[in-house]
């Protein structure tokens, strides 16, 4: 089966997903890449029509020949936002003033060692294994999966517990035929205070603490088309309230995946992926999920002609614990969409994607309930991706 997009050799030393880059200098001993894309798109969405970014990026790679068939590389990854960000606020001095938004921020960085018998070790901010049972239905352009468990905390970058794009992890990646695993730690201490709300409740939590994770991501090529994942990870975090009284959790989420076809081939694409987890994310307001499920999907279908039509299904659903800790709330976020792409000559991508949202977040306080909704809508958006 021909390949559509050819993917970037550093993709062989660690798992690189999607990823594209030029060859910009290469010797005997030494290569450098520069990869990455800039994406803009029209969104329509929450009843305001803008022009965003779609989380453009530049990353450089770096490897080099080392001695006894060793490699070492780096990773270097930014977002970027090319468009700009400004917003109008009232000054302390009592001036209206603009503000602009950050222009760069910290994606993925590591460095690592890589044998082909003896597999990689690598340091630093990067994809955690847990990504490797997932990531096969992580392709839409503007609504993709967050009911994986990977872009946790209210749909961030998954740094926290290490299965997104987690910081300061150790990792372990290596392969045996057709099965290949990752295995990681990750070593940090993360205090924070927070601020007295003036409630005088007993129970609010001062200060919040998450300390190390672990995770491991397996994957069995069955064959040439079919792909089969399983993996997990842990954590545990805890919290002090105004009493004094110490509450820890233990954070965990486990789950299993499955890919038909592959997604930069022409043909018939699928994937779908299950998980089951315990205080891993939170909800549109920010509080544990004391116990969740979640499943994602996409089927697509690439023509020879370079279009490629797809659609998705995905559910993050709060269990029973959830609703006895916060009698009355119902949290399922649970939307679908559907798209077009077209890619022009490997370099250029023009999309439209349409979101439909079947969430329910019902509760006794209408006030939580409309906070809850307020992130998730029905959608549609059109943009074009330039691939560096």
């Amino acid at each position: 089966m021909k390949k559509a997009l050819a993917l970037c050799p550093f993709a062989a030393l660690a798992f690189v997903p999607n990823c594209f880059a030029v060859e910009v200098y290469k010797d005997d001993k030494n290569v450098f890449e520069i990869g990455g894309y800039v994406d803009a798109r029209v969104i329509d969405t929450q009843g305001v029509t803008e022009v965003v970014n779609g989380s453009s990026r530049i990353n450089f790679a770096f490897t080099r020949n080392m001695s006894n068939d060793w490699k070492s590389y780096v990773k270097l990854e930014w977002g970027v936002n090319p468009f700009g960000n400004s917003t109008i606020s009232y000054s302390s001095e009592s001036n209206f003033e603009t503000k602009s938004g950050d222009f760069l921020n910290n994606r993925l960085g590591y460095v690592g060692l890589s044998h082909d018998d003896y597999g990689s070790v690598s340091i630093g901010k990067q994809w955690g294994a847990w990504y490797d049972v997932v990531y096969n239905t992580n392709y839409g352009m503007v609504w993709d999966g967050n009911a994986s468990g990977t872009y946790t905390y209210n749909k961030s970058d998954g740094a926290i517990n290490g299965v997104g794009r987690g910081d300061k992890i150790i990792q372990y990646r290596n392969s045996f035929g057709d099965f290949s695993m990752a295995v990681q730690m990750q070593l940090k201490n993360s205090v924070s205070d927070i601020p007295d709300d003036n409630s005088g409740n007993p129970n609010r939590l001062v200060m919040t603490e998450y300390d190390n994770t672990y995770g491991v991501g397996l994957t069995y090529n069955v064959t040439s088309m079919f792909t089969l994942t399983a993996g997990g990870n842990i954590g545990e975090p805890e919290g002090i309230t105004a009493s004094g009284r110490v509450i820890s959790e233990t954070d965990y989420i486990y789950g299993v995946g499955a890919s038909w076809g592959g997604w930069d081939q022409f043909g018939f694409y699928a994937a779908a992926n299950v998980n089951a987890n315990e205080y891993h994310d939170t909800d549109n307001l920010g509080r544990f999920l004391q116990d969740a499920v979640g499943l994602e999907s996409l089927v697509s279908y690439y023509f020879d002609n370079n279009i490629k039509i797809l659609a998705s299904y995905n559910i993050l659903e709060a269990g029973d614990e959830y609703e006895r800790v916060h009698p009355g709330d119902v949290f399922k976020r649970q939307f679908a969409f559907a798209g077009v792409h077209y890619y022009w000559d490997n370099s250029l991508v023009m999309y439209l994607e349409a979101r439909k949202d079947f969430s329910d977040f019902s509760s006794r306080d209408p006030d939580k309930e409309s906070a809850q909704q307020l992130t998730e809508d029905d959608g549609v958006a059109i943009g074009i991706r330039y691939i560096l």
